[in-house]
């Protein structure tokens, strides 16, 4: 919907600035949400989207500037704070407490009492109630990582919901969902629009921006570009103003496959099984070659990832690595065999949050070193500092805690650690999940490079658009099976959805 000008804004943000040690993240921002709206904040990593976030839902305390809520100025000093006002943040990465049950994590804090014990069956009742709104009938007494991320999700933005939110902040909020998952999560947004809740949607899904979105606001480095009703912002003029140039000078021209399959094969995987998660698959990697993988949420994209990483122990099926057999029982089988992974989860599986910059992109290698050959912190500095410039990691210097870096960073930071033992197989797990448009572009120039220095590389992604502008190859996954394997002519992202779906 659009707004009349003469319609009062129910939250504002005016004149926001944050400053950290030597990087202004935030320079006068200005940010409003009128009632029954889904506002689109956008940016590249580092524009001041996760910042801006913080400061409104308590986590960080602003340097200048006010913030009004219903024309009421507030400074929420602490999430709880911000919650109680009527502002729910749900974040990217879901933080709930995954062994408590779903009812417990929906109603934590909240829990329905009677004489200072809580009533448990009332509880569970009233999160199946509350999650039929979100067309999810799930067993709420379960605990909650009984369930995927993607239901995880549902549930961490029904709880903002069961808070009587007037403002729902969703950061990255599909970025786990399936394409069915995002139609009941849109609809629930339109819902909730028709109730007045004004609605605040960080994505890096352009399609979906404009799928739901009433207006767009744009930050680029610290500073506002601009607010935009949705229908006076065509996708080429957003990129644009995301980017400052356009999208087409970032990525270059899509280049055409070589043909790698004249080369040494180095990855082959015959008929692999791993209970319940591979099912008898097959692929090739030859040297220097890009091979996709796609398909939907659960799949088994991540599964075979794991399974060549050692993660997860074959039951039947053969690995090998220059065609010779290996066994990869665990992760460290797998890098003496020259095979990396950047993990899907990058903050459960990939970061060690409190640990510096320097010393995560140090850490594989001082594995590989062994913890006997010591790596100085001098030379984990320039080491470090060598991939903060060629990544163009946005942070002060190497000793800044990895887990105060926005996603993007943070993803740059794990390809830094592994590429620095020079792997032959480089395995990349939704490399761009929660990435903005720029990251991506990086990204993918990076595969291309790679690729042209002889590395191989395995990448799982949901995004076809990208499997299609670097991949040799895509191999596509459904229900834990490969059922199609495209190249050449017919490689483009109509006929992976056509494999996927089956169609």
């Amino acid at each position: 919907m659009q707004q009349e000008q003469s319609e009062k804004a129910l939250f504002e943000l005016s004149n926001i600035s944050k400053q950290f040690p030597g990087v202004k993240a935030l320079d006068a921002v200005n940010f409003r949400l009128f009632p029954g709206e889904v506002h689109a904040l956008l940016g590249e990593n580092g524009a001041g989207k996760s910042t801006l976030v913080k400061i409104m839902t308590g986590v960080l305390p602003k340097d200048s500037g006010s913030i009004q809520l219903q024309q009421q100025e507030i400074s929420p000093s602490n999430t709880a704070e911000a919650q109680k006002l009527g502002i729910a943040p749900v974040y990217q990465e879901v933080n709930l407490l995954p062994n408590l049950s779903v009812a417990h994590n929906l109603f934590l804090g909240r829990e329905p009492t009677r004489f200072g014990c809580i009533r448990w069956q009332q509880m569970a009742e009233d999160a199946r109630q509350l999650l039929k709104r979100f067309k999810l009938n799930i067993d709420v007494t379960e605990s909650l990582s009984h369930y995927s991320v993607a239901i995880q999700q549902l549930v961490a933005i029904a709880r903002g919901v069961a808070m009587n939110a007037k403002v729902l902040v969703l950061d990255e909020p599909t970025a786990s969902l399936d394409s069915s998952e995002v139609d009941t999560l849109f609809d629930i947004l339109r819902q909730l629009k028709s109730e007045g809740i004004a609605i605040l949607f960080i994505t890096h899904f352009l399609e979906q921006v404009y799928q739901i979105s009433d207006r767009i606001t744009v930050l680029r480095s610290g500073k506002l570009i601009g607010e935009y009703p949705i229908a006076d912002l065509p996708r080429n003029r957003l990129i644009e103003a995301m980017l400052g140039q356009e999208l087409q000078q970032v990525t270059g021209e899509q280049t055409e496959a070589t043909e790698p399959t004249k080369r040494e094969p180095l990855l082959t995987v015959s008929n692999a099984t791993v209970p319940h998660s591979v099912d008898d698959v097959s692929l090739t990697v030859h040297k220097g070659e890009a091979v996709g993988m796609a398909g939907l949420l659960g799949s088994g994209r991540t599964e075979v990832c794991r399974a060549l990483f050692g993660i997860d122990t074959l039951k039947s099926g053969e690995i090998k690595i220059r065609q010779q057999p290996v066994t990869l029982n665990q992760p460290a089988d797998a890098m003496q065999q020259g095979i990396a992974l950047c993990p899907e989860d990058r903050k459960t599986d990939g970061i060690i949050g409190p640990l510096s910059i320097r010393e995560n992109i140090a850490l594989a290698l001082q594995v590989q070193a062994g913890w006997w050959r010591y790596i100085s912190p001098e030379k984990q500095r320039t080491l470090a500092n060598q991939y903060i410039e060629s990544f163009h990691i946005a942070t002060p210097d190497s000793e800044k805690p990895i887990e105060e870096l926005s996603g993007g960073n943070q993803q740059k930071v794990i390809l830094a650690r592994w590429l620095a033992i020079s792997p032959q197989l480089l395995i990349l797990d939704e490399p761009t999940r929660g990435i903005d448009i720029g990251a991506h572009a990086e990204i993918i120039k990076l595969i291309k490079s790679l690729c042209d220095e002889g590395m191989s590389l395995l990448v799982a992604s949901s995004e076809l658009d990208e499997l299609v502008a670097f991949a040799n190859r895509v191999v596509v996954m459904r229900d834990h099976r490969k059922v199609a394997e495209l190249q050449g002519a017919e490689l483009t992202s109509q006929s992976i959805m056509h494999s996927i779906a089956e169609v």
